[in-house]
């Protein structure tokens, strides 16, 4: 096939080149005792971005996987500019110019930019890694998307948005002519969805297509062409964003209004819950990831903490939890000094978590949800009677987070590996509320979730708020950030470098603090 804008390659060609990059006929996908996708329609015009929105649990992720080949359809037909196709595996949709730049990185810290680009698409000469054709490409790849890669950078150097781009080399190395971005925005500051949003604007200039899923509706308003939203696994529509307001695109994927966080009533009192004095983390071979941090959190406050990723603030979460031993400085709650004390003490005392990392830290995917409900609170009610589990209270109690929480599935018994990103973390952020902490520390608590999911959170969060919670909130969502917390602070190079009034700060002034643009002397 003749690249865009190219000469026909042969009779019939250009009746094709009319035809959508990608058209769902029908698609129905369905796992056991549910129906991830009913009757999907879909037309994605070449050259264009096209977003795809949705509450958690719609379908978007299963259709995106459908369409990648990591799952066959049971019903309906792929067609990719005009052609019908059939995939077997990603290897099949790769091969038909398909790539996909997955919401979680995929890359290898050690590696260079270039090894990670080439990895598994290696070009050879004389059976060795050809690593001047590699550079080659990936800096003609660079510089025709404006992407600004060093193909020598190591990518545990790079910072988020550079990340990103490397994913973004990796699927144009392999020729793709449609990209598919699962929430390519989740951990961007205002400056870097700037740059990803020229980057997208370079990949439409060059005739390729763009398949754009996202939580943030303000930013698929701006970014897309087109927009199709999905509800319950079906398509309910389409929407022009020159025509459509965000309110009227969150009414169409859930049914109500947006939410805010906005929470401008103090409920701060004076009773400290938390105290961190000096703390530092010990590196591996290199800088302390945490360095000489001090702050306070008192009853019914909300302490933000902002940072691009990668600047110590999942470090700082693990000291507090017990997660990670200090080599210097001071943990304190509610008075006791709890700096040697274990995970599980500290939990058992009254300390909440929400992970970064649901997967990871958070659920075990391959247990059911009554089991998942217990983790972390296996020694107290409703999880234990005596020395022993009590299955038949954690099932009543997880069938009513299910039911308080909107987490959507067949019962407490299904695998969490079946849910939807949005529906693990809704059980986690019930599981954890359901607890009773005085403390709760909250690593990006909205992530992955819809505008529906996301409002149930903020809106238990100032409740407990209200009540004398103290929470401690890391957030990519730098207006979450902005309006949910009490005093803010930013995190860099592993040192909190400024205190900023949240009633005084735009995202913009946020992202800038983040980066090191701006300095505490600016916020004085």
């Amino acid at each position: 096939m003749a690249a865009p804008g190219g000469p026909p390659a042969h009779e019939g060609e250009g009746e094709r080149s009319a035809a959508p990059a990608v058209e769902l006929r029908g698609i129905t996908k369905r796992f056991p005792g549910v129906v991830a996708n009913r009757d999907i329609e879909l037309r994605v015009r070449r050259g264009e971005v096209h977003a795809i929105v949705g509450e958690n649990g719609a379908g978007k992720s299963t259709l995106m996987k459908t369409l990648y080949g990591e799952h066959r359809p049971d019903e309906g037909q792929i067609l990719v500019d005009g052609r019908e196709v059939s995939f077997r595996s990603p290897s099949d949709a790769i091969a038909a110019g398909i790539g996909m730049v997955h919401q979680h990185f995929m890359l290898a810290d050690y590696f260079t930019v270039l090894e990670n680009v080439v990895l598994g698409s290696e070009p050879t000469r004389g059976g060795r890694l050809d690593r001047a054709a590699a550079r080659r490409r990936i800096t003609e790849i660079s510089e025709r998307y404006n992407l600004g890669l060093d193909p020598d950078a190591l990518v545990e150097d790079l910072g988020v948005g550079d990340r990103q781009r490397v994913e973004i080399a990796k699927v144009l190395y392999r020729n793709a002519r449609i990209l598919i971005l699962d929430e390519p925005t989740a951990v961007l500051v205002p400056q870097e969805v700037d740059e990803l949003f020229g980057n997208l604007a370079e990949l439409k200039r060059e005739g390729l297509t763009v398949i754009f899923i996202s939580h943030k509706l303000d930013e698929v308003r701006r970014v897309a062409d087109s927009i199709t939203v999905i509800r319950r696994g079906t398509t309910v529509g389409s929407a022009d964003p020159r025509t459509t307001s965000t309110r009227q695109l969150a009414e169409m994927m859930v049914g109500s209004e947006l939410p805010t966080p906005e929470t401008r009533t103090s409920t701060v009192r004076e009773t400290p819950v938390l105290t961190l004095s000096s703390v530092t983390v010990a590196g591996i071979g290199g800088r302390a990831p945490v360095e000489d941090v001090s702050l306070t959190v008192r009853e019914g406050e909300v302490v933000g903490i902002a940072g691009v990723e990668g600047n110590g603030q999942a470090e700082l979460v693990d000291a507090i939890m017990g997660l990670r031993p200090l080599s210097g400085g001071t943990v304190s709650f509610l008075g006791d000094d709890i700096t040697t004390w274990s995970t599980r003490a500290r939990r058992e005392a009254g300390i909440g978590f929400i992970p970064e990392d649901r997967h990871r830290q958070g659920m075990l995917l391959e247990a059911p949800l009554w089991e998942n409900r217990v983790l972390g609170h296996q020694t107290r009610p409703p999880a234990a009677k005596g020395w022993f589990i009590d299955r038949r209270s954690a099932r009543a109690d997880t069938e009513r987070i299910m039911q308080q929480y909107d987490v959507r599935a067949p019962g407490p018994d299904t695998l969490a590996v079946a849910l939807s990103g949005g529906n693990q973390q809704k059980l986690i952020v019930g599981r954890e509320m359901s607890a009773g902490p005085r403390l709760l520390v909250a690593a990006h608590p909205t992530r992955g979730v819809d505008v529906g999911a996301q409002a149930v959170i903020w809106g238990l969060l100032k409740a407990a708020r209200r009540e004398g919670l103290g929470i401690v909130l890391i957030s990519a969502d730098l207006d979450e950030l902005i309006g949910l917390s009490d005093s803010l602070h930013v995190m860099l190079r592993g040192r909190l470098v400024a205190r900023l009034d949240p009633d005084g700060v735009t995202p913009e002034d946020l992202g800038g603090y983040m980066t090191g643009a701006r300095t505490a002397e600016d916020a004085a």
